[in-house]
């Protein structure tokens, strides 16, 4: 593992030693166990966008590892002042160990992994975000200790949640069935490459247009909020294009008994999800938002030990 900018870096075996290692780390955070694994490293972490548990998760992530991690806004260093990414990606990889950046356009990551010298993890763009998906499947297979045989629905926006979501479950052979508005499906290119993968895992994938054809027999439902960062402008406009993607009681009663309910967060109550779904039986949020730390401190361990 040199970057992980999209689940396209992960091998099957990678996935699965990434989740070890996170069961690991996990189970000896419990018991306060002191890690340096990763003492004396240094990770830059490089905010474009806004962000809770991406920063607070990889702050408090590597400083258990024994390391560091420096806040960077865009505001606060020269890369908003106009220096090329080309000029920061060489210069911080003189100072730091590794890099994670979360932004808006997917190719300045790519970018800021072609000309530095260092491991990139990519926090979120307006493209991918796979240290979410990854964290997605880790807690999926935390409560069903399985991933194979499993159905994923999502319900809402194709966005970067979506895509990253393809990807990880059909590289796992994890079924997906993807429930939007034909106006908001998945990217063409990003649905393609799933599909590739989902042929050679033995899964399936599916975009309809319909939540409760989709929720059928579902193992575990997914949604994540109308208007992404970004996507503030239309607000309006997708709250009357998703009205009907909601996930509440009459999709989960059509889904496994046991499904499990998942959302990256924040939440919206009453738009994307009822209140009595997130915050009922059903759901695993809050142990999923946990395990973003978890996982990407196993992330960080491979990529910069």
């Amino acid at each position: 593992m040199k970057h992980l900018l999209t689940m396209a870096d992960l091998t099957k075996k990678e996935i699965k030693e990434v989740f070890s290692l996170a069961k690991k780390l996990k189970k000896e955070n419990k018991k306060n166990v002191v890690h340096k694994l990763l003492a004396g490293k240094s990770l830059g972490m490089i905010f474009a966008k806004s962000s809770t548990r991406t920063r607070v998760s990889f702050e408090t992530g590597i400083y258990q590892l024994g390391g560091q991690g420096i806040f960077l806004s865009s505001n606060d260093i020269q890369l908003g002042r106009g220096e090329s990414i080309n000029d920061t990606a060489k210069v911080l990889s003189r100072y730091l160990d590794g890099i994670m950046i979360r932004t808006f356009a997917h190719t300045d990551v790519e970018e800021l992994a072609e000309h530095g010298s260092i491991p990139i993890i990519n926090g979120l763009t307006d493209s991918y975000h796979p240290c979410q998906a990854l964290t997605d499947l880790f807690t999926i297979y935390e409560y069903k200790g399985q991933l194979s045989n499993l159905k994923m629905v999502y319900i809402g926006d194709g966005n970067n949640v979506a895509h990253s979501l393809l990807l990880a479950t059909t590289k796992i052979g994890m079924d997906i069935s993807i429930a939007t508005p034909n106006d908001y499906r998945p990217d063409l290119e990003i649905l393609h490459v799933a599909e590739r993968w989902a042929r050679e895992s033995g899964s399936q994938v599916e975009v309809v247009t319909d939540p409760l054809q989709a929720a059928q027999g579902a193992d575990i439902l997914y949604t994540d909020v109308w208007a992404s960062m970004g996507d503030e402008m239309e607000k309006e406009e997708r709250e009357e294009a998703f009205k009907d993607y909601q996930v509440n009681a009459e999709v989960m009663n059509v889904a496994q008994d046991d499904a499990i309910f998942l959302h990256c967060l924040p939440a919206h109550r009453g738009e994307e999800v009822t209140a009595d779904v997130i915050d009922g039986e059903q759901s695993v949020v809050f142990e999923q938002a946990e395990n973003r730390m978890h996982v990407q401190k196993a992330i960080m361990v491979k990529l910069m030990k």
